[in-house]
Formats: structure tokens, sequence, C-alpha cells
């Protein structure tokens, strides 16, 4: 009776502790109040995600085991919540930290990206007595990197053509693919280091949600873009494909139409496009 009573306590202690899945974790650092040095291991599974700590103190390390191949290339990107704060975020590897988030880089919504080879992911309380109200969140998502230069601490890659490669598989792959202009080019005000971009379209080759939407008989949608990508209005045709990033459709290829369809009806004509649209 007595190990039964026992046993039943530690499930509850377990349960206040912290509440978890494959995907998400929630934890309490009060349980740590005491020993404040406390390091607890997490480990995920799944390709997107969110951590929430309460009242941080001592550390989290991160783990992140997605059910991929080893040899898949991924870029780990984390968006904190406007209202993170108690706790610094770094990259861990062989007992070395690299500095990734700060609270201040947080706060503003700062997005930051690395490759999942790089380490764990390392939260560490910030060294304050007053842990009341505090509380660090954050989603984190899996995404497929291209090469080892894409994995600068950003939502997006360096602006760079894609290879015809590159560019020939993206179109099967993307979120979304579509063919269009830029109408129009806005700063974004939650971030300087990106602009939005209204597109008009002519055509919708796939998406996986609703980021283009038909109305007075044209196709419409924003898209994310890096500022240093210098996006412009105009009239040309291009081919822009990219993935979502936390909801948001941020463009990955973008080569003008005219170049694209070269490319893929010589593809075509090789037997080595690896999927098929209707360009007509």
């Amino acid at each position: 009776m007595f190990l039964f009573i026992l046993l039943s306590a530690l499930v509850l202690c377990g349960c206040a502790q912290y509440s978890s899945d494959q995907c998400n974790w929630t934890g309490s650092g009060l349980t740590h109040e005491s020993h404040a040095r406390d390091v607890e291991q997490v480990y995920l599974r799944c390709a997107e995600g969110s951590l929430e700590w309460l009242y941080p103190t001592g550390a989290v390390i991160v783990n992140l085991r997605p059910n991929l191949p080893s040899s898949t290339r991924l870029l780990v990107c984390l968006k904190p919540r406007r209202d993170s704060r108690g706790a610094a975020l770094f990259l861990e590897r062989a007992g070395e930290l690299r500095p990734l988030l700060s609270e201040e880089e947080q706060a503003a919504g700062v997005v930051r990206c690395f490759g999942l080879q790089e380490g764990a992911l390392f939260v560490e309380a910030s060294a304050r007595r007053d842990i009341n109200r505090r509380v660090t969140a954050f989603q984190y998502q899996l995404i497929p990197a291209q090469t080892p230069g894409d994995w600068p601490h950003s939502p997006a890659v360096a602006c760079r053509p894609c290879t015809d490669d590159q560019l020939l598989m993206a179109l099967c792959t993307s979120d979304f693919a579509v063919r269009g202009r830029i109408h129009h080019v806005e700063e974004d005000d939650d971030d300087e280091g990106q602009v939005s971009a209204l597109l008009w379209l002519s055509r919708v080759y796939r998406q996986k949600s609703g980021v283009f939407v038909s109305g007075r008989g044209r196709w419409t949608g924003r898209v994310k873009m890096p500022v240093r990508c210098d996006p412009r209005a105009g009239h040309d045709e291009f081919l822009f494909t990219g993935h979502l990033r936390f909801g948001e459709p941020w463009v990955t290829c973008a080569p003008r139409y005219t170049h694209f369809l070269t490319l893929y009806r010589s593809a075509l004509h090789a037997g080595t496009n690896p999927c098929h649209i209707h360009t007509d």
C-alpha cells in the first residue's frame, strides 16, 4: 500500500514539473529553485513545436531528434514569443556555448536559425532572484538546408541565385510555387531585415495553405523576402518558390520566368525534370 502511494506521488510530482510530448515541452523552474544550477535534458522529435519554461531557473538542454535519416541536412529556426524573458539561448556542443538569442533579441521577436548538426539548444536562466512573471517561450521549426552556406543565424539565406538543380527541385518540393510579378514592396514593421512583397499572379502551380487567394479575376498574395535582396515592383514575371516559416511564406528561389521556362523545357526534353507542370 505504501509503495503504491509513493509511486502515485512521484507521478503527480512529475506532472507538476513539466508536460511533454514528441513535439512540445512545458516546464517550471520552481522545482529547481532550491538548487538553481540544475540542468534538465529535453528530447523533441518533431519537425516543429514549442517550448514554454515558466519561472526559469538553472538550465534546459533541448535535444532535437527528428525521425529522419541522419544524412538529411536541416536548419533549426527559432521564433521567440514577444513576452519571452528570463533566459538566454545558446548553442551547446562539446561543453562549449555560443550565443544565439539574448533576452533583448527575444523581446524584439528576432528569429534565428542554425544547422541541426551544430549542436543542442542550451536555454540558461538569467541570474535573478525575482523570477515572478518570467516565462521563456519560443517555437521551433526544422527546414531543409540546401547547402552548408544556408546556415546563417537568420530566417532567410543569403541572396544568391538558386542553381538549376535547386530550382527544378524547388518546383516540386516547395510549400508554394507561383508565376507572377511584384506589384508592391513595403518594409516589415516587425523586422527591419525583411520586406513584404505583394504579388500579382498569373498562375498558381502549388501551395500548401491559403497564402494566395483568387479575387476579381486575379490571384494575389504576400510573401516575405530579406531586405538585402532588394526586391522591386515591376512588370517582369518571375517564378516564386518558397516555404512557410512559422506560418509566413518566405521566398527561396525567384528566377525570371523566361529563364525557368528555358530550363524546364530543356530538362523535360532530357528527361531529367523531377516533376511536371503545365507551362501553357
